[in-house]
């Protein structure tokens, strides 16, 4: 009898530990993975109904696999310009600041006051504050609704935000402060790189000098929602379709889209963080977060992703 109840607990030492999907409990969408002081950070937005989504919570953990809530970090009540929609953060930091970039309002023409904001901390968890007063980019260019912003870091240095709805993705290179944008050479300031089935969602990467860029297609109330991406040798593309990597999965959930990406320092280990519906639900707004590992092949495309219920395996880290 002693032999097997050793036997026992030697099986539970190895049974894999995971975070489990979702990684957290409640609604939330559209989520922004990050690394700031050794702790991995989740920033989402919360998913509910427009004139509900007045603020933001956001999740720390010490290893994908934890997670710590850290509430209403950022709220109406601090940016006086917006009232509902707050959507979809995307966060750098620099120069001992961090800088919660986000979209508000929803707006459906260039009369309308809203587009993408910045707010500012001390901290990753907040409390953040309005930076400028008033949106970063507050008009359609392009076509592109100033919505679903991604901030990216170029390995020049240079930072660039890329954005856009209504089926067209913008870039724009930040000044120094992030307080506007600088002009590029042929004297625009907004770069249309619309690959073809875009539809929201632009999320930038580079690996082995190549940029790859991702965005979500299909509708995001819907089941079809799904991450297809490109590649180029510039941020600038062109990018031509590659394919999908990221769908619903009729046995897990729905409407998996809506994704960034994180690397696990040191390693050529990559995650990709998104929301998804599950089997259960019927209201668009019932979107829940959730991590799975993402592998490359010998050439450096994407494999696709498969959807789990288990999420991160913690002897994966290491």
């Amino acid at each position: 009898m002693l032999l097997i109840n050793v036997s026992l607990e030697a099986q539970k030492n190895v049974l894999p530990v995971t975070s489990g999907n979702p990684v957290f409990p409640g609604w939330y969408a559209d989520p922004e993975g990050a690394i700031f002081k050794k702790q991995y950070w989740i920033y989402p937005t919360t998913s509910a109904g427009y004139d509900k989504q007045v603020f933001f919570d956001c999740f720390s953990s010490p290893d994908l696999i934890s997670w710590k809530k850290h509430s209403q970090i950022l709220d109406t009540a601090a940016i006086k310009w917006a009232r509902r929609a707050l959507w979809a953060p995307a966060i750098v930091a620099k120069a001992g600041k961090y800088y919660l970039f986000f979209g508000a309002n929803d707006i459906q023409n260039n009369n309308e006051k809203g587009g993408i904001g910045v707010a500012v901390a001390d901290h990753p968890e907040g409390p953040f504050n309005d930076y400028l007063g008033k949106p970063l980019i507050d008009k359609f260019y392009n076509g592109a609704q100033p919505i679903d912003q991604f901030v990216f870091k170029d390995p020049s240095g240079k930072y660039y935000i890329m954005y856009g709805g209504w089926k067209h993705c913008n870039i724009a290179q930040l000044n120094n402060s992030f307080t506007g944008m600088l002009p590029f050479k042929d004297g625009s300031t907004f770069k249309e790189i619309t690959p073809k089935g875009y539809v929201e969602g632009a999320c930038m990467f580079v690996r082995d000098s190549k940029y790859y860029l991702m965005w979500s297609e299909g509708g995001w109330t819907g089941p079809d929602y799904s991450v297809a991406y490109a590649i180029a040798q510039s941020p600038f593309g062109p990018f031509k379709r590659i394919g999908k990597i990221l769908q619903q999965d009729a046995a897990i959930a729905t409407g998996a889209g809506h994704h960034s990406i994180i690397k696990i320092p040191g390693k050529n280990r990559w995650y990709i963080v998104y929301h998804r519906r599950p089997l259960t639900e019927t209201d668009g707004n019932s979107r829940e977060t959730c991590i799975e590992r993402m592998y490359f092949d010998e050439k450096g495309f994407i494999r696709p992703v498969k959807i789990t219920n288990t999420g991160v395996d913690k002897y994966e880290l290491k």
